[in-house]
């Protein structure tokens, strides 16, 4: 069995099963990507609407990537994640659809390396 490189310790209510890791490798720099059921906005998928924090609350530098045609966004870090640290990956109801809906409730995912 492959043993899992973060720890994610807490999601927002129900979306916990929405949640999983899947890596080959171990780097410092764990990309987030997340997959939505329609297309999104590409002008609401930025550091205001999704971001990665420090357990200080501290924004962490990310890049991030939107594939339109799989209606994924990559999240990656532009510095590596500190060993037993806890972190946040946010994802507001700023971010909206194409047609403008938002998300219902913001998305929260605690996670450690």
């Amino acid at each position: 069995m492959a043993k899992n490189f973060i720890e994610i310790e807490d999601v927002s209510k129900g979306y916990e099963k929405r949640v999983k890791q899947s890596l080959s490798f171990k780097t410092g720099n764990f990309v987030w990507r997340c997959r939505f059921t329609t297309a999104l906005d590409p002008a609401t998928v930025n550091s205001d609407n999704l971001y990665v924090e420090n357990e200080s609350g501290v924004k962490m530098d990310t890049k991030f990537t939107y594939n339109d045609s799989t209606m994924e966004i990559e999240l990656e870090p532009l510095e590596p994640y500190a060993q037993d640290t806890d972190y946040f990956l946010h994802i507001t109801t700023k971010v909206k659809s194409k047609g403008g809906q938002s998300l219902k409730e913001p998305i929260q995912v605690k996670f450690r390396l």
